[in-house]
């Protein structure tokens, strides 16, 4: 089971990167610091939220049991 602590570090660290990668494609498209830092805000507000929990919980469970294998 994933621990909420472990769902936190990547909702924040999903948001530390969405907010670097959008200052920094804002600031090479010429924006002003304020118009990059809204940027920066709106890309964090577009995480994915879902899809983290999605993979925090594929990461948690178990691998899935193989059949007999034919050799």
């Amino acid at each position: 089971m994933t621990e909420p602590i472990e769902i936190a570090q990547a909702v924040r660290s999903a948001c530390v990167q969405a907010a670097l990668d959008g200052y920094e494609q804002a600031q090479i498209a010429g924006l002003c610091q304020e118009g990059a830092w809204e940027v920066a805000v709106d890309a964090i507000r577009r995480v994915d939220l879902k899809e983290i929990l999605r993979k925090k919980a594929a990461e948690s469970s178990p691998p899935l049991p193989r059949g007999p294998s034919s050799a």
